[in-house]
């Protein structure tokens, strides 16, 4: 992933609305939600929810899918390792650390 790629994706999750969205879609796992039913558990407008899905997709972070007259929206698995990985990829190379890519906060507070 490159710097411009990343920097989209980020200022795109940098709305709450739009993380909690994305949140919500990852708890879903790899089946997504249907929109409704997103927005139903969010209590976002259909306007305000479209707008909010298009700017996720428009930065690769979803996807949708039409299933006969449902639209399914997914989170883009792929898209969100490669930001991770960006994210992580030079941790500590310029000195000591105690973290890892793979640590988790819950370890580092022991």
């Amino acid at each position: 992933m490159d710097l411009n790629t990343a920097a989209n994706a980020l200022r795109e999750l940098g709305h709450p609305t739009r993380l909690s969205i994305y949140r919500e879609l990852v708890k879903a796992g790899h089946d997504g939600l249907p929109v409704g039913e997103l927005q139903k558990r969010l209590g976002i407008p259909a306007s305000t929810l479209s707008h909010h899905l298009s700017a996720l997709m428009s930065a690769g972070l979803i996807n949708q899918e039409r299933q006969s007259r449902t639209l399914f929206c997914r989170p883009c698995y792929a898209q969100l390792e490669q930001l991770m990985a960006f994210l992580t990829e030079e941790c500590c190379a310029g000195g000591s650390c105690r973290l890892s890519p793979a640590t988790t906060h819950e370890e580092t507070s022991l």
